[in-house]
């Protein structure tokens, strides 16, 4: 998988968030292997608050912003049918707002950069067809991905419920 990332104001350029973002992939892809497809694309967008608030209301009817939004351009079949021969596929965009990222990471006493990884391992499991909302058993599951991903990068369980 490639990732297509751009970064906007309001987030600091004294972290190479881009940098963060590929090294969030590598552990994902131990615990995902299904997004270890040399033809997949995602794009991740690192961009305030107002623009995510405008994507949330115009894509998802929900007025106000949000930490992380994920928008899929394939279906968990396709992507697990996908062979690795072949054009470049577009899994899908995420976008990451900046001020309610810094906010949550003060909240839980975590640093942005870490609460930013783990945006990032949230929304790319969302493009690859998990959904938290379905059920407890696939919030589960999904927890269970992040925090194992999380642990590879040194990052400790956002969810502060697993050892």
């Amino acid at each position: 998988m490639t990732l297509d990332i751009d970064i906007e104001a309001p987030w600091p350029g004294s972290t190479d968030w881009a940098d963060l973002a590929e090294a969030v992939l590598e552990a994902l892809l131990q615990e995902a292997p299904e997004l270890d497809n040399p033809r997949l694309i995602a794009s991740v967008l690192f961009t305030s608050d107002e623009e995510v608030h405008v994507l949330n209301r115009e894509w998802r009817a929900k007025d106000k912003p949000t930490n992380v939004l994920s928008f899929p351009m394939m279906g968990r079949a396709d992507l697990l049918a996908l062979h690795a021969d072949g054009a470049p596929e577009m899994l899908g965009d995420i976008a990451l707002a900046h001020q309610t990222c810094a906010r949550e990471a003060a909240g839980k006493g975590v640093s942005v950069e870490h609460h930013a990884a783990h945006l990032i391992v949230h929304g790319l499991l969302h493009l690859a067809g998990h959904d938290h909302e379905i059920s407890d058993a696939e919030a589960e599951a999904m927890e269970a991905i992040e925090t194992k991903a999380l642990a590879i990068m040194g990052i400790a369980d956002p969810y502060g419920d697993r050892t």
